[in-house]
């Protein structure tokens, strides 16, 4: 695979926006977003097939499309143009906007086979890497977001997302996609004959007051994400934590599950399980079923420790609720942690992991904010000493697919930043209400086990 790099330009917001002096915008991070601070960039990517896509189209309109919308995008969504930063005055970091920030985009070329890299099937994870951009984080500054545009000559284009995840959570980022894409649309289809503006389920909340009386909260979870640094000399570095490093035969697939598909494991815990008001929803099977799909996999030591987990949106459990389009992260995070791996991988594994899952859901609406630093606390150090640790980045609910810039919906998108051997990432299917595709990475031998399994429980 050969990736030129055309351009990296410099887009900012459009006049207008709420930064309209020499002041700078800050926006103090939150309890909910202090624990991703140690944690690597949000990566995604959305395909779109378009045949007629050739260089002097793409570079002529395209981009220029694509430029003019993000930077009208950025006028509302103003927080993506700056940095994280950690004032000495301050006692804890915050997104700050200044004048003449902007956002850094991408603008490249790929040589690859665009439905290759689209596909459901095995790919190189470095391959799906290089097509999306760096997001510079240094003790001192941490970049909100950046873009990458990729070319594929006569066969489509890519745009992948890197972000951080201190910034904001997956339904902020589907909501900002989507405000993008509208604006992009919104223009091609007006001919620039009328004034542009998103509706209000695309609009963006900025307000932090609406979370209040958190200091001492906060000061725990900074000291948490302090514990996990591997130097703890700068208690102010914005570094994340040391990534492992992924060798060269780790690869990204996708593998789906039907409706039927669904619907028959959903019967199946019916008639094995004795416990009664189980949760059955699409996204606790889904993620049962790919979870004891993984163990198995997996194999080895039966009594290894295993733990799986998940975070749940808390926009409307809180009380007073946050607005739906509150802007930033509300995500509670609940597991089971320490388990033995047998629990999953017998006869019976896929249920348990359904009566694990339905438990753990139920018990959302009684999680208090109090307890929010200890449950990320658990999480992070299940994470550590559990030989395998499940978790789940995306939703069926965020309607990823709904993301048309003016060309069509996406032929396919896939969330990148997702643990090996064990992080999945869920999306809503393409075309059928009621699926599931579920992306995950791990060594391909390990894969090729892992999707001999997913098939053939399927099967039976």
């Amino acid at each position: 695979m050969t990736l030129h790099v055309v351009e990296v330009a410099r887009v900012v917001p459009a006049p207008d926006s709420v930064l309209n002096s020499a002041n700078s915008l800050v926006i103090p991070l939150t309890l909910f977003d202090l624990p991703w601070l140690a944690f690597h960039p949000i990566k995604r990517l959305l395909f779109y097939r378009l045949t007629e896509s050739t260089r002097e189209h793409f570079h002529s309109f395209i981009v220029p499309n694509l430029k003019l919308s993000l930077s009208l995008a950025l006028r509302t969504y103003l927080p993506l143009s700056g940095r994280i930063t950690w004032d000495q005055n301050e006692p804890k970091p915050s997104i700050v906007v200044t004048q003449n920030d902007g956002v850094s985009v991408t603008i490249a070329e790929s040589d690859s086979d665009f439905s290759r890299l689209s596909g459901y099937g095995q790919r190189l994870l470095s391959e799906l890497d290089a097509l999306l951009p760096e997001l510079p984080v240094s003790d001192d500054s941490a970049t909100a977001f950046s873009p990458q545009i990729t070319l594929f000559p006569n066969q489509g284009f890519s745009i992948g997302l890197a972000s951080h995840h201190a910034v904001w959570d997956g339904k902020t980022a589907s909501m900002f996609i989507k405000a993008w894409a509208h604006l992009c649309k919104q223009h091609l289809e007006s001919e620039n004959r009328v004034v542009l503006s998103l509706p209000e389920n695309l609009t963006p909340s900025l307000d932090r007051s609406l979370l209040k009386d958190l200091t001492n909260l906060d000061e725990e979870m900074i000291e948490v994400v302090r514990s996990l640094k591997v130097d703890k000399t700068n208690k102010r570095s914005l570094s994340p934590v040391p990534a492992g490093e992924l060798g060269d035969d780790v690869v990204f697939a996708t593998v789906v599950l039907t409706r039927d598909d669904v619907e028959r494991l959903r019967e199946r815990v019916k008639s094995e399980s004795n416990r009664s008001l189980l949760h059955l929803s699409t996204f606790v099977i889904a993620y049962a079923y790919a979870w004891t799909c993984f163990v198995k996999a997996r194999g080895g030591d039966p009594e290894r420790s295993v733990s799986l987990l998940f975070v749940g949106d808390f926009r409307e459990r809180l009380d007073p609720p946050l607005p739906a389009t509150y802007f930033g992260n509300c995500l509670f995070p609940a597991g089971s942690y320490n388990r033995k791996a047998s629990d999953f991988a017998d006869e019976r594994g896929f249920v348990n992991a359904v009566e694990v899952l339905s438990g753990l859901v139920k018990g959302l609406s009684s999680r208090k904010l109090e307890t929010l630093v200890k449950d990320f606390a658990e999480g992070f150090e299940s994470m550590s000493e559990s030989s395998q640790c499940g978790s789940v980045a995306g939703s069926t609910r965020l309607g990823v697919y709904e993301t048309d810039f003016g060309w069509g919906k996406p032929v396919k998108t896939d969330v990148l930043s997702i643990e090996e051997g064990g992080g999945i990432s869920m999306a809503e299917r393409r075309d059928e209400s009621g699926g599931v595709e579920i992306g995950m990475c791990s060594k391909k031998a390990e894969m090729d086990v892992f999707l001999s399994i997913f098939s053939n429980g399927l099967q039976n």
